[in-house]
Formats: C-alpha cells, structure tokens, sequence
C-alpha cells in the first residue's frame, strides 16, 4: 500500500498523465502552425519585404505562442519527474499505508511478467473490437431473477424466538485475533455462543497483531451503542467485566480457553459439555484467539438466525469510516451517487448515503458503474500457495525465502510429505489468480477497455511489473490511495482494519464485484452482503479455479470465441441461485430460512 498520495500512482496511471502532457505539448503546436496560415488556409510563403511586414504583424502572436510552448516542455518536466519513479507499490523503500514495512527486495522494480502472451494479444483484438458495439452479455447484472426473490428477515421477532435470559450464567469474554474480517467471525460468533450458554457477553477485544500492527479496537471500527442496542432482546452485553471479577486471574483458575483447546467449527454441544460448567463454576470464561470457533451445522435456527442479525444488522461502521467510505464512492462513480438509494448502500453508509434529485440528475452528471476487484495476490498468499507464477528462477528462490522466514510450520510439513509440482497444484485449482489471469477473464465476459474497476487491497506481488498486463487492457484502474488525498487517508494510515473496512464498503456497494479467491474471508463477507442486501442487482463473478486452470492451460491453440464461451459459462454457472448447503459459511451464503425470506 502507498506511503503518501502520490507513491499509489501505477505505472499505467503514470503513462496517461504523461501522454495528457504531451498532447497538450502536440496542440500547442498545432495552434502555432494555425497561427501561421493566412486566410486561405495556406501557409504564407513570406517571401522578401512580405517577410517583415507579417512577422511585425504576428509578432505578438508569434511570442505568445513560444511562451506557451515553453511553458508545456516546462510542464512535461516536471510532471515526468514528479512521477516517474512511481510504480505500483512506491520506491524500493517503503512502508504500506496500513503501516507495514515491505522487503525492498521483493518489490523492486523487475521485468514484465507474461504467461499468456498469445491470449493477450487475442483479448486486445477483441477489446478493440468491441469498443464501440453494443455489449451482447450483460454482466452487469443479475441473470437470474429468482435472486430478488431473497429479502433480509434476520432482524424480525418470531413466536420461537429464544430471546435473552433472566438470569445470565456468567460473563464471555473474547479476545478476536486476524484482520477486520476474522474479527468479524469471531464477533457474531461469540453472540451466538453467548446466547447458547445463557452467559453475558462483554463487548469483544482485538488482539495485537506483529503482522498488522494494528492498536484498534472494538469502537474503532464498529458503533457500539448501536450494536448493543441491535441485540438487546437477544443477548446481554456489557462493556465491561463486574469489577469484583476484574481482580481475577482468568488462567490461574482455568477460564483461559485459546484455539489450542477448542478444534475448529466445534458443534454447540461441545461448549455445552466442556464451557458451560467452567462458566457456571468462575462465572467468568476468556476466549482467545477465537478464529473459526463455531460450526455452522448442526445449529439451533435461532442460533443461526442470531448470527445473521449480528453480521447483517449490528455491526455498523463508525461514522468517520462511512464519511470517507461515501467519498470513496462518489469519486469512483464521478458524481454524487447511484440514482435510487439502495438498502445495501444505506447499511454501509448509514447517514453519509448520499442522494441526487432525480435519474435525469444521474445521467447528467456522467455516473460512472465500476467494478471491484478483489485481486488475491499478495506476497504472503503468492508464497505460500508454492506455485509457479512465470517468474523464473529469481522470483523461485524469493518466495522459498519468504516461506522459509514467515511460514515454518509449512516448511516442517513439507518436509513430511510427498511433494506436490507447482504444475500440478495448478491443475488442482490451487493457485491463486494473477492479475494477468483475472484480466483475461474480465476481456472473455465483455467488460470493455474503459471500465472502471476498484481494486481492493492493492498490494500486489510484483508491483507495476506483474499489473502491467492488466493495466494494459483496463488502464482505468483505481483504489482508496489513488482517489484519496494524503490528509484523508491521514485517520486511517497505519491502521489496516480500517483501511480493510474502506475495501469493504467499496466492494459491497459495487454495480460488480469479482472475486479471484472465494476462500478469502473478505470476499465472503463481502459477497454475502451483496446477497442479503443487493435485492437481486448486485452481481458476484467467482471463478472456478480448477476449470479455470484447465481453460488457461490450452493457451497455445484456444480460439478467442471458445476460450469466451467457456469463461463465461463457468462465471454464470457459479451466479445460480442457491440455498445455503450444510455446512456452508451463512456469513457468505445467507440464503436459508433462519437469515433471508422467500417471497
């Protein structure tokens, strides 16, 4: 991520302002060459005393004219050494702006990375071909209209309700580790768990993290007074511990209970079992860690339905997020908002949704639909993955030394196991998508060469050198450290889970979003958003990656129309409305009767 408001700039965005100072250099020239045509609209030969008599005719005109060209060279300079150091993730020497020091090494700059060259000049043809035809498949929108046929119900109060108790066992505490989004997780949750064990929950803490490096808390993120008053029916919650429970030595009299002691997506029964008589016996148990603690079935409806009223209805952005979240948007889109207000946009954004009069305003105005993207190829998701990315030898050696250092226990493993060849971890769909293979799949869908696509996170392995093929098919390209001044983004520098919720609201309230991982606990919670709120008009593209793998892998020969067809049917095959299976995320999948209604 950028250090200040010009380090975000990507190569591509350098080339346009370059090619804009240029052209204004070019048109100069044209209005002297203008200047010098005599009313005919032929050049004046000048010859002998003619000479002198139009030159102390134009001589005005004529220095004017040096002097604006002058001033355009001028200009041109100082635009190119403004930013022509600029690459995707800044100079060699850098910190993110959520705070993070980033190896020098990794991102400096390298040579452009192409692993189908033949498919890019293919789409290129096409973009060009399509630029100025109407588009035949609209991905812009829903394809199925049973999708508006879902409506958010998880706040309603049923007979079967179970409501709060009238006597609480005792008090939850939480300690949520990971990002903005595990934390999330972890908070709704806890109010399940809360609720199941008839506890009282005091309102979860975040842990610090050496990755993130990230001090926020609870109110930092999330309004508390609202999502106290959103479950007050349903649970009891408390900012605090009882001070006659505040002395006590939470691991000393065995409350503590990390992820070490509870497996992942435990069934209720187990806490029943193993928590609640711990509970009853302090009156106090700590959760820590908390990552992933609760399974989704078998649950109790009312249990799920809880979950859904705290993801969907209790957790709000504090104000100062939304604020800047609506200017986010508005800048993207170009004016000042979407024509109809959306329940979608006015959960995320709450009193800082704006408006405009009319859909005559809307036109007027030039609004801009744009896609989000999130483009899951960091450093840490890149190395891990242990596949081949066309990088050669260097880039090789370089992620097995960023295993080596961030992730020994899978070094261990894999010392343990039978080795799996980068070849065919691809094949299995086990690699994540690069920003080469994401654009490939935009071209195939029909997205034209001037769409407008946010890109979430934004810090991408390889920086300008393994976006250039990206940015050379959809050179409008954005994210928050572009559209955003340095001293908007001051509040949230060095502060990832708010930078992480700024992605979030850009994401969920997209005309598009796509996806290149669907594992990825953003782009769950993001999809599912769109799910419960988007009444059926917030596309979702998520690719299959195995399929994927399989379409890429006859890049040497597949025709431009197949490789579309078969892109396109994956993409749609994916958008068919589904209930929620067992099993599966009701964060990411609210589709089921304990969280949306069917009409």
């Amino acid at each position: 991520m950028s250090k200040n408001n010009n380090n975000n700039n990507n190569k591509s965005v350098l080339r346009l302002k370059d090619y804009r100072v240029r052209s204004s250099d070019s048109l100069s020239k044209v209005v002297l060459l203008h200047s010098l045509k005599d009313d005919s609209g032929k050049f004046n030969p000048c010859k002998g005393g003619n000479r002198h008599t139009w030159f102390r005719r134009n001589v005005k005109s004529v220095a004017f004219m040096f002097v604006l060209t002058a001033f355009m060279f001028l200009l041109d300079s100082v635009m190119v050494s403004v930013f022509g150091s600029i690459n995707f993730h800044g100079s060699s020497s850098t910190r993110n702006s959520d705070g993070r020091e980033e190896d020098s090494v990794a991102h400096k700059e390298r040579p452009i990375v192409e692993m189908y060259g033949r498919l890019l000049n293919l789409a290129s043809s096409a973009l060009a071909e399509e630029e100025f035809k109407q588009e035949s498949l609209n991905f812009w929108e829903e394809p199925y209209q049973e999708a508006s046929k879902w409506t958010p119900c998880a706040d309603k109060r049923y007979p079967t309700s179970l409501g709060k108790p009238g006597e609480s066992n005792g008090y939850i505490m939480v300690s949520a580790n990971g990002g903005l989004n595990q934390q999330r997780v972890a908070i709704c949750n806890a109010v399940a768990v809360a609720s199941l064990l008839n506890a009282t929950l005091v309102l979860p803490k975040f842990l610090y993290s050496n990755v993130w490096k990230d001090p926020s808390q609870f109110g930092d993120i999330y309004q508390e007074d609202y999502f106290m008053r959103t479950l007050k029916d349903d649970v009891h919650i408390v900012q605090e511990l009882p001070l006659h429970l505040k002395s006590l030595d939470i691991e000393a009299i065995g409350s503590l209970i990390t992820d070490a002691d509870i497996v992942k997506e435990v069934k209720p029964i187990d806490y029943v079992r193993t928590v609640l008589p711990l509970l009853m016996k302090n009156k106090v148990v700590h959760f820590l860690g908390f990552g992933n603690r609760l399974g989704f079935d078998p649950l109790p409806p009312e249990l799920q339905r809880l979950r859904c009223k705290c993801n969907f209805h209790a957790l709000k952005f504090v104000s100062k997020i939304q604020e800047v979240a609506s200017l986010l948007i508005k800048r993207i889109r170009k004016f000042e908002y979407h024509a109809a207000e959306r329940q979608l946009d006015k959960q995320l954004l709450g009193d800082f949704t704006p408006s405009i009069s009319s859909k005559e305003d809307y036109v007027e105005r030039g609004s801009s639909r744009y896609l989000a993207l999130h483009l899951r190829f960091e450093e840490d998701m890149v190395a891990y993955s242990q596949c081949d990315f066309g990088g050669g030898e260097h880039e090789k050696k370089e992620l097995e030394a960023y295993r080596e250092v961030h992730f020994p226990l899978l070094i261990e493993r894999l010392k343990n196991s039978k080795p799996v060849s980068p070849s065919e971890l691809r094949k299995l769909g086990k690699c994540p998508l690069t920003p080469e293979e994401a654009a490939l799949v935009l071209a195939a869908l029909g997205f034209k060469r001037g769409t407008y696509i946010y890109l979430a996170g934004s810090r991408i392995y390889g920086g300008s050198s393994r976006m250039h093929p990206f940015t050379n098919l959809y050179p409008n390209l954005v994210t928050k450290e572009t559209l955003l001044t340095y001293n908007e983004l001051a509040p949230f520098r060095n502060f990832s889970s708010r930078l992480a919720a700024l992605d979030f609201i850009a994401c969920a309230t997209s005309d598009v979003f796509a996806m290149t991982d669907s594992g990825s606990q953003l782009s769950s919670l993001v999809s599912g958003f769109r799910t419960y709120y988007g009444d059926g008009h917030a596309p979702t593209l998520r690719p299959n990656k195995k399929r994927l793998a399989a379409i890429f892998s006859e890049n040497s020969s597949i025709g431009w129309t197949t490789f579309e067809d078969r892109v396109r049917k994956m993409i749609e095959e994916g958008q068919r409305v589904r209930v929620r299976g067992s099993g599966r995320s009701i964060y990411r999948q609210p589709r089921c009767p304990e969280c949306m209604c069917r009409s």
